[in-house]
C-alpha cells in the first residue's frame, strides 16, 4: 500500500511538472510570437524614420552652408531648422528643370554636357549617373511593365523578375531562340542590383501581381506575399457587399425616420 501511495504521489508530481513546463513553454511561445509580430511592425517604421532623418541631415549639411546668412533662418532664430536644406534643394532642382525645358536652358545644358564630354574621367561618371537617373525617375514606357517568373539559376527553380522590354537587335539574332524578352532579375533584399537576362518568351510566365507587389515580395525575402487574383476578387466582392448592406441599412433608417415624422 505504501509503495502504491508513493507511486501515485510520484505520478501526480510528474504530471504537475509536465503541466507547469507546458505552461512555461506556451507562455514563452506566445511571447516569442508577440515579439516577432511587433518586430515586423516596428522595424520598418524605425528603419524608415532613421533613413529619412539620415537623408535630411546629409542634405542639410551639404546645402545649408552654401545659403547666404541673410537668407538662412538659423541666423534669426539661433538654431538649425531641420529640412531647410532639403527645401532649398527642391526649389533649386525645380528651377533647373524649368530652365531646362525652355530653349535657353536646353542650350545651356547642351553646352555644359559638351564641356563634360571633353573631360575623360568625368565624362564616364556623368554619363553613368545620368543614365541611372533617367532610368529611375522616368515615367515613360521604358519602366518595368510586368512581374514574371523565370527559371533561374537552373530548371525547376523559379525566381521573380521584371519585364524590361522585348529583346531586339544583335542579341535576338545571335541567340536564335525566336521571340525573347529582356527581364531584370533583382537580388534580395536590395532590388536595385541584379542581373539582366534574355529569356525565350515561351519560358517566361507572367504574374497577376503588380510590379510594386513583386518588389515588396523580393525586398521582404518572401515574407510579404501579395494576394492572388481570386483573393483580390473575393475581397472586392466582400467590400462591395458590405457597402450595399450599409447603404440598405441607411435607407431603411431614413424610411423609418420619415414615417415617425409623419
Amino acid at each position: 500500500m505504501a509503495d502504491q501511495r508513493r507511486s501515485s504521489d510520484t505520478g501526480q508530481e510528474s504530471a504537475k511538472t509536465q503541466r507547469s513546463s507546458k505552461k512555461k513553454s506556451s507562455f514563452f511561445q506566445r511571447m516569442r510570437a508577440n515579439f516577432l509580430t511587433g518586430l515586423v511592425v516596428v522595424a520598418p517604421l524605425v528603419i524608415t524614420i532613421y533613413l529619412t532623418w539620415t537623408i535630411i541631415t546629409f542634405i542639410d549639411a551639404q546645402i545649408v552652408p552654401l545659403v547666404p546668412s541673410i537668407y538662412n533662418p538659423s541666423t534669426y532664430v539661433e538654431f538649425d531648422i531641420p529640412g531647410f536644406g532639403v527645401l532649398v534643394f527642391l526649389i533649386v532642382t525645380a528651377l533647373v528643370g524649368t530652365m531646362t525645358r525652355r530653349v535657353f536652358g536646353r542650350q545651356l545644358i547642351r553646352w555644359g554636357e559638351s564641356l563634360i564630354d571633353r573631360t575623360p574621367v568625368i565624362r564616364s561618371i556623368y554619363n553613368a549617373i545620368k543614365q541611372i537617373a533617367e532610368t529611375v525617375f522616368s515615367s515613360s514606357a521604358s519602366s518595368f511593365s510586368h512581374a514574371c517568373l523565370v527559371e533561374y539559376p537552373r530548371r525547376d527553380i523559379w525566381a521573380v523578375a521584371f519585364v524590361s522590354t522585348e529583346t531586339r537587335g544583335e542579341i535576338l539574332e545571335k541567340a536564335d531562340e525566336g521571340a525573347m524578352i529582356s527581364v531584370f532579375l533583382p537580388t534580395t533584399p536590395n532590388p536595385t542590383s541584379g542581373f539582366l537576362l534574355f529569356v525565350p518568351k515561351k519560358d517566361v510566365r507572367m504574374l497577376d501581381m503588380t510590379v510594386e507587389e513583386a518588389a515588396k515580395l523580393v525586398i521582404s525575402a518572401g515574407l510579404v506575399t501579395p494576394p492572388t487574383k481570386a483573393e483580390r476578387e473575393a475581397e472586392q466582392l466582400r467590400v462591395e457587399t458590405r457597402k450595399k448592406a450599409l447603404a440598405a441599412r441607411a435607407l431603411s433608417r431614413n424610411g423609418n425616420g420619415n414615417r415617425k415624422g409623419r
